[in-house]
């Protein structure tokens, strides 16, 4: 059959070969223009309303971000588990030795009889190995959460977030969250990785008797300080009796004493393809070969396996807030062979601040002296073992091969804030800064391996101890610097997507970082607690004529 056209089915016919050719076009230009508008945004200066917004965004998610037991049904839900927890009931899990009634009396007052008829409260199991219902771990104050897929109070988390809840002077709120910390020593034995079933097996690196002396200089409440110190001694023999300690280095490792997979790996940490990272792990094990540790205690090649110690590995690293990266080996595997250098200076740190405590109060001086004996004692330690004179660097020594790995690490810095470097280490350290230093800040490794705490990834968290370290040591050119690099990068990227995430690429400043991370979980997450701390205590710290200088979006000016 022969077709015929009219003029004004040639019209037609032009009209939308045009607009197929336009559309084409856009389509084209979009990522140009894309490209373009976040160029312009890196060549000009912020307007200091922006930054006031950004603020203002901070001080707002000091009240997003809470959680307490009003809106208990709220906080009670686990993104990581959206799959296994739908169409029911959220789980509230109390300690044996807590009194059932009376949680249960004032949780009904607080609540809504809706939002609690949508809770199950439930005692935790003697054993808590037999929990087949993961759920959340009761708390009796408000506390502040991360943001994205973390809706629950994290230990080391928490410790960044009260610096930005002191700064902002939202007091009873920071004590509320130190709280809850002596309140899960004293009933889950431990300040837990945060508040889930899950985690009832590991802590998180300590920073206690910081949380505690933040609060206090804002108080001056020593009856409160007092009334710390039993959990204080509880929680440092956690971490310095096995099996976190290593008898040969008196030193501490982290240790997860559970076994298996970790549940919310196993629930959350899926790629595109619905792999787990534990099956992306196996099948790097099968393709690449391992030499940073024998392979066969980790993996069994012929079953095409993870071993049992494996597991122990990978939930270890995991208690180190370090997950994953090759810090330890690859997947930081073989962190249980390791004295890590932020946790003995975490220790450091502790020992030092209850001798402190103890002193406030006004304890015997000897009492004061056992403390202060023992951070002698692991600050030598920490320079003879972990010190590497040939790279100006701190790194983790290894107790099984009686060596440290020289794997840069921005870690290497926690000495230098915990004041354990000598004069000369702290110049060698800051010799060193160029390996990490980049145009948003510093690289938490020099490695690319695929993981979120490698290169070209840069983290809040560590930016502050690096950055505080060098202010104690002297070095306030270096550390406004850094600063400059650090805030304006997340100030640009606020005010392209205005929002503030969990990490960034500090080579390209941005935070889009999925396609870089192909081990854990990809996905940047929105809110966010550690973040929005350290931002404003950075900024604080800065002179006014260094503040104005994180308007700049082009960073090389800053240098």
């Amino acid at each position: 059959m022969m077709i015929q056209y009219s003029s004004a089915n040639h019209q037609y016919a032009r009209r939308d070969a045009f607009l197929s050719s336009f559309v084409v076009c856009v389509l084209l230009l979009l990522p140009i223009y894309a490209a373009a508008q976040v160029a312009s945004t890196a060549d000009r200066a912020a307007t200091p309303a922006q930054l006031q917004a950004l603020r203002s965004y901070v001080k707002q998610s000091w009240h997003t971000l809470k959680r307490s037991n009003k809106e208990l049904a709220r906080a009670a839900v686990d993104p990581k588990f959206t799959r296994e927890h739908a169409g029911k009931r959220a789980i509230v899990y109390l300690a044996r030795d807590e009194n059932r009634a009376r949680v249960e009396a004032e949780l009904r007052r607080q609540m809504t009889a809706q939002d609690f008829a949508s809770i199950e409260l439930r005692v935790l199991p003697e054993d808590h190995t037999q929990i087949k219902e993961q759920g959340l771990l009761y708390l009796p104050h408000p506390y502040v959460v991360p943001g994205g897929r973390f809706n629950e109070m994290y230990g080391w988390d928490s410790y960044f977030i009260q610096v930005g809840l002191l700064r902002d002077n939202e007091i009873e709120l920071a004590k509320n969250v130190i709280d809850n910390h002596l309140y899960q020593i004293e009933h889950y034995g431990a300040v837990l990785n945060a508040n889930r079933t899950y985690f009832l097996s590991r802590s998180q690196p300590p920073f206690l008797t910081q949380m505690i002396l933040g609060v206090y200089r804002q108080t001056k409440d020593k009856i409160w300080l007092r009334r710390t110190l039993p959990k204080v001694e509880k929680f440092y023999r956690y971490w310095t009796e096995p099996p976190h300690l290593t008898a040969a280095t008196e030193l501490a490792s982290y240790y997860d004493r559970g076994v298996g997979p970790a549940p919310e790996v196993i629930a959350d940490e899926r790629d595109e393809q619905g792999r787990t990272h534990y099956e992306r792990v196996k099948e790097y094990y099968r393709t690449h070969e391992i030499t940073e540790y024998d392979i066969k205690q980790y993996y069994n090649r012929e079953r095409d396996e993870l071993t049992p110690l494996f597991y122990t590995g990978d939930r270890s690293m995991r208690e180190s807030g370090f997950d994953p990266s090759n810090r330890f080996g690859t997947f930081n595997t073989d962190v249980i062979n390791y004295n890590p250098v932020c946790l003995n200076s975490l220790l450091y740190l502790m020992e030092t601040e209850t001798a402190e405590i103890l002193r406030l109060l006004g304890e015997r001086r000897a009492r004061q002296q056992t403390w202060l004996q023992r951070a002698a004692k692991r600050r030598a330690a920490i320079n003879r073992l972990m010190w590497d004179e040939r790279d100006g660097l701190y790194y983790d020594y290894n107790f099984m091969t009686k060596q440290v790995r020289r794997y840069p690490f921005a870690t290497a810095f926690y000495p230098l804030w915990a004041g354990i470097a000598t004069r000369a280490q702290a110049a060698r350290l800051v010799a060193n800064l160029k390996r990490f230093e980049r145009p948003g800040g510093l690289l938490t490794s020099n490695n690319v391996s695929g993981s979120q705490w490698d290169a070209p990834f840069g983290w809040a968290p560590l930016h502050l101890i690096a950055v505080e370290g060098l202010r104690r040591y002297g070095y306030t050119a270096e550390a406004d610097r850094i600063s400059v690099e650090f805030l304006s990068m997340i100030l640009k990227d606020f005010i392209e997507h205005n929002t503030i995430v969990e990490k960034y690429d500090v080579e390209r400043r941005d935070s889009d970082v999925a396609a870089g991370i192909k081990f854990g979980y990809a996905a940047n997450q929105i809110g966010f607690g550690w973040t929005n701390g350290v931002f404003i205590e950075l900024y604080a710290r800065m002179t006014p004529a260094r503040r104005a200088d994180v308007l700049n979006m082009n960073v090389t000016a800053n240098r």
